[in-house]
């Protein structure tokens, strides 16, 4: 099979909920990245099909990539599907839309990518088409019932995360000094431009000019201090999981361009990494935190390579005990993993954090001047999606 490289990677900041980006759609924050990642390219390089990641779709319309890709300016002729497996959302479009190029390599260029806009998932009002007879109706918060809510046995997905902080012995203290250290590095990674593959987002004002946004929202916005005061958010008795050692409702969207690498020498563009493999792993929903632990060897595997091989890790923070708890069980030193921070520190659009983490693996094997690194995922559901790429250039 042939050869798949990443050629360009462009996202737009991540913001807090209900932040500066929350007046934008999901489907106009992907159009941002998307031109964004086009623009770092040929003029005449152009794509042949779309796999976009979106979690919650409802109130956005129908097809929300073929949305993202039609305002972002692509052919008509563009072929479009979007991706839900929720918080692997976006790391999964970029290994169907590789498996896409490994089968049709004349498939030419291909998108990749996620977006979320947690700030705009709407209210649901489930009883209203049936009517009711007597008494008040109740509004469900769509953001938690279709994104972070677990089906399954019923409960807030951060009760999850406190399952897997009594099972693998993480106590607050941990917990809270891992995410100190996530936002410490989040920090100097912002301060220093480290993500230039931020593309800056003009939004429009009621009132005035419109304003720029181009750095991340949320590194800088936590208050240290107030860390060890916080109550647990999930477990209210008796819990480990706060508001701050999980990660925050954000928006935000990620975008990449794909081809084989015969056809980026061809065209005499530059690869950036070439994907080696990836892989997916399932386990028992409410055992959904550990998922990357089996995830990463099956993309390991599939690589071709060993977890010795591997120079950086980049672990979604769902949780801070996500973090924890994976790199316990795959013996991963915390130097070598998140090294610019993760989701608790940066945020974590859900359909957007797939294909970021990706991008701030790049970043790292970039500046540390690294060769291979491996991008892991949970997602709800017990699952998990793990994807190795080799720095180029």
């Amino acid at each position: 099979m042939p050869n798949v490289v990443i050629v360009s990677i462009a996202r737009t900041p991540i913001a807090k909920f209900r932040g500066s980006l929350s007046s934008l759609s999901a489907s106009e924050l992907g159009a941002v990245a998307i031109r964004g990642a086009l623009a770092k390219l040929p003029g005449d390089v152009s794509i042949r099909e779309a796999y976009l990641g979106n979690v919650v779709s409802a109130g956005m319309g129908q097809a929300p990539a073929r949305q993202a890709v039609k305002k972002a300016g692509l052919s008509e002729s563009t072929i479009c599907t979007t991706v839900n497996k929720v918080c692997a959302s976006g790391m999964k479009s970029i290994m169907l839309a590789s498996q896409t190029l490994q089968c049709m390599p004349q498939h030419g260029a291909m998108l990749a990518g996620g977006m979320e806009s947690m700030s705009n998932i709407p209210h649901y009002l489930p009883t209203s088409r049936s009517g009711m007879a007597l008494g008040n109706m109740q509004l469900i918060d769509g953001c938690i019932h279709d994104g972070l809510w677990d089906p399954y046995d019923d409960q807030h997905m951060g009760m999850c995360g406190e399952k897997c902080a009594t099972d693998y012995g993480f106590s607050r203290e941990d917990q809270d000094a891992y995410t100190l250290e996530s936002y410490s590095r989040a920090q100097a990674a912002v301060d220093a431009g480290i993500f230039d593959e931020i593309v800056p987002v003009e939004v429009s004002q009621r009132r005035g000019g419109a304003i720029v946004v181009d750095k991340d929202e949320e590194p800088h916005a936590l208050q240290l201090d107030k860390l060890p005061t916080l109550r647990p958010a999930f477990d209210r008795k008796n819990g480990t999981v706060t508001a701050a050692n999980a990660s925050s409702l954000n928006d935000g969207a990620a975008a990449f361009v794909l081809m084989t690498e015969d056809d980026a020498k061809a065209r005499g563009i530059t690869p950036l990494a070439r994907i080696l493999g990836y892989g997916d792993a399932e386990r028992a929903p409410v055992d959904f935190t550990i998922a990357p632990s089996l995830a990463v060897p099956v993309a390991l595997e599939n690589a071709g390579i060993t977890a010795s091989d591997v120079d950086y890790h980049e672990i979604n923070e769902a949780f801070a005990v996500v973090a924890l708890a994976n790199m316990q069980l795959l013996g991963l030193d915390h130097s070598n993993v998140n090294v610019f921070g993760g989701a608790v520190a940066l945020g974590h659009p859900i359909g957007m954090s797939g294909a970021r983490i990706v991008g701030t693996l790049y970043d790292v094997l970039k500046q540390k001047d690294g060769t291979i690194g491996c991008a892991s995922i949970c997602n709800g559901g017990g699952g998990a999606s793990a994807i190795v790429i080799e720095r180029l250039s």
